[in-house]
């Protein structure tokens, strides 16, 4: 695979300058976080039609003048699945995109249900990506020819694929309803909304612990953060989310129990095992008072008449899917659909006042929810 690496300001600034010149270019990035501690980006592929570029964030301390390019909406951006490529863009480089043309949306609205970028490619395209370096660290440096390689096949095809997609979304008539979703997308920001004092709750199997578990489970939770923060290294990397839930089931109080607990290596007892036993102690010696606990659920009002109005959306949405050969979920979720039915609109003007609903989703399925709604 032909590529230009670009790692200093004078080869980034010609490479701009180059990437005007067309209005269309294919975009992909790589993030480290299946490695490190912190998901940076750590490389941003570019293809136009006349070359690929790698572009090199941690060799360049300034990628703002890249922004001429991501943020003109008259040169295209082809991503797959752009919404976390978007995200990191945002955090890490203040970068946001227009003019969006994202492949897996437009695949979902031909219909098509496997949207990886591979099986997309090899469905369209009849080619076979490489997987060799899926789970690489990419903010190694320097970056073997391989890691290269198999990063710039990640963008070289997605002109092509676009060619493709574009075709058959014209042709049902739903190049609109995929420009509607590409525009959402584009306001796609990172967000810091969530309390990290309370992530451990969000950890799955978390809710099957008591209060004492969950203390337990909170202290060797920040244990962990703070080990793998002076790593740089993945939290699973240190132990396991299932190590930590056995933990705080079983919670130990010696070496050999901690040993005997499972997902705990051996070789972890004997670098980590007083600093485990540490942080369970801090948990067991948390007063009864001050235990955590799951905020309780906040309870709805049953309300029969709605329910019926959910089923029989739901039962309307199977049919529309099938006759658009369309993922339901994709048409809409079942979530929308209760609210639909909770708020139950009585024309397609209160329809589109429901908050989240697309347009494209009004002109393909609206009056089908309506004749649902009214249906007994």
């Amino acid at each position: 695979m032909d590529y230009q690496y670009i790692d200093t300001p004078g080869a980034l600034r010609d490479a701009i300058a180059r990437l005007q010149r067309f209005p269309v270019i294919g975009v992909d990035t790589e993030a480290a976080g299946y490695h490190r501690y912190l998901d940076r980006i750590s490389l941003i592929q570019v293809s136009s039609p006349e070359e690929n570029l790698l572009i090199d964030p941690l060799a360049l301390e300034d990628l703002s003048s890249l922004g001429v390019v991501t943020s003109d909406p008259k040169i295209e951006k082809i991503f797959h699945d752009a919404d976390y490529d978007l995200r990191i863009m945002d955090r890490d480089l203040k970068l946001g995109v227009s003019g969006l043309f994202d492949t897996q949306i437009a695949a979902a609205f031909v219909g098509e249900r496997s949207l990886g970028l591979g099986a997309i490619v090899e469905r369209y395209l009849g080619i076979t990506l490489p997987k060799a370096f899926q789970r690489a660290d990419w903010a190694e440096r320097p970056l073997s020819e391989g890691m290269k390689d198999y990063a710039a096949t990640d963008t070289v095809h997605l002109l092509a694929l676009r060619e493709r997609l574009r075709t058959e979304l014209e042709a049902r008539g739903r190049m609109a309803w995929a420009e509607e979703e590409f525009i959402r997308r584009e306001q796609i920001r990172w967000s810091d909304s969530n309390d990290e004092r309370e992530a451990f709750l969000r950890m799955k199997g978390a809710r099957d612990l008591k209060p004492r578990g969950l203390a337990i489970l909170r202290e060797l939770y920040a244990w962990r953060e703070g080990v793998a923060r002076d790593r740089d290294q993945a939290t699973f990397r240190v132990i396991s989310n299932q190590a930590l839930l056995a933990l705080s089931l079983r919670s130990p109080t010696t070496q050999a129990e901690l040993a005997a607990t499972e997902g705990v290596p051996q070789s972890m007892v004997e670098r980590r095992g007083r600093d485990i036993l540490a942080a369970i102690q801090r948990g067991l010696a948390v007063p009864e008072n001050e235990l955590p606990r799951f905020p309780p659920a906040k309870r709805w009002d049953r309300d029969p008449d709605a329910d019926e109005r959910a089923e029989r959306l739901r039962d309307a949405r199977a049919r529309v899917a099938e006759d658009l050969d369309l993922d339901p979920g994709f048409l809409i979720s079942r979530a929308m659909l209760d609210e639909i039915a909770r708020r139950n609109p009585h024309d397609i003007e209160e329809l589109l006042q429901v908050p989240d609903l697309r347009r494209w989703q009004v002109e393909a399925f609206g009056e089908a929810i309506l004749h649902a709604l009214r249906a007994r």
